[in-house]
């Protein structure tokens, strides 16, 4: 009876950590509950970002840095467009879009929180052209649109509560230490998996509406499958059941069966395939 009782309080316990702002994610209309706002997210963002970028070493290479900047702004300016339209534009109203590259041979990009993107030097390479470094900044400007970062401060913020209640719970009961060990280690190993299998699925939708948004900005959206199969063939995925990135084959799959609908966005526009490594030129449509 009385584990029943300790169970039902862990229900509890759990029912109370999911309170929160109801908001949904735009393209694939996820719910979502945040329990921190943007002033709160952006001002941390804003401060680390700020940090970062006192340290980085910005790219010198004038032609890739105006077209990262390009298209980004391309990318953002489609968004908010977007977003706007949909009655959705207070979700990016305090956003700063920003893109820089920097000096680093990573085969990488981040975003920070309020539309602050970074791309590393090491990544152009891969991408080759406009329409794929349109894919990779999409994806990265779909995980700041889908607040991302605010999902995963606020599921961490109540999976703390969670175990702290709980092991209030469990002291307050009369459990001994082992019992209270074997609770927390529990709870650890479930969050665990829980937060990588939830980091997985956030990868899987800024895949999705990076698409859309590529599209949108009349980025051809075919040019994903190119692209990731590139990024395959360095063999820097990792399939473990801890991975924050879905699988190559995975991530492909999924990608081939959203391209009908980020056709639906499709106007084709002129786009260049140069970056000044590969010192050639082109036009595609």
């Amino acid at each position: 009876m009385k584990n029943v009782k300790y169970l039902l309080l862990v229900v509890v316990t759990a029912i109370l950590a999911s309170c929160g702002t109801a908001t949904q994610v735009p393209i694939t209309g996820r719910k979502q509950r945040l329990v921190v706002s943007d002033e709160q997210v952006l001002s941390l963002s804003n401060q680390e970002y700020q940090s970062y970028m006192k340290s980085a070493k910005i790219s010198t290479d004038a032609t890739n840095t105006a077209m990262v900047k390009r298209v980004g702004q391309r990318l953002a300016n489609a968004v908010v467009s977007y977003l706007q339209s949909n009655g959705m534009g207070s979700d990016v109203s305090n956003y700063q879009w920003e893109f820089n590259l920097v000096q680093d041979k990573q085969v990488n990009a981040w975003c920070m929180p309020g539309g602050k993107i970074v791309v590393y030097e090491g990544i152009l390479p891969v991408t080759q052209d406009e329409a794929s470094l349109a894919i990779v900044l999409g994806h990265e400007i779909a995980h700041a649109v889908a607040k991302h970062s605010a999902e995963r401060i606020s599921n961490s913020y109540k999976q703390q509560t969670a175990v702290q209640v709980l092991g209030g719970v469990a002291s307050a009961a009369g459990m001994g230490p082992n019992w209270q060990s074997a609770v927390s280690s529990i709870i650890g190993v479930g969050t665990k998996a829980w937060t990588s299998g939830f980091s997985r699925s956030q990868e899987s939708e800024a895949d999705h509406i990076g698409l859309i948004f590529a599209a949108m900005a009349g980025y051809d959206p075919q040019v994903a499958v190119a692209f990731w199969e590139r990024m395959a063939s360095l063999g820097n995925s990792s399939n473990s059941i801890f991975s924050d990135h879905p699988s190559d084959e995975k991530r492909i799959k999924q990608i081939k069966g959203w391209l009908p609908e980020a056709q639906t966005y499709y106007k084709p526009v002129t786009t260049t395939t140069t970056t000044s490594s590969s010192k050639k030129s082109s036009k595609k449509k």
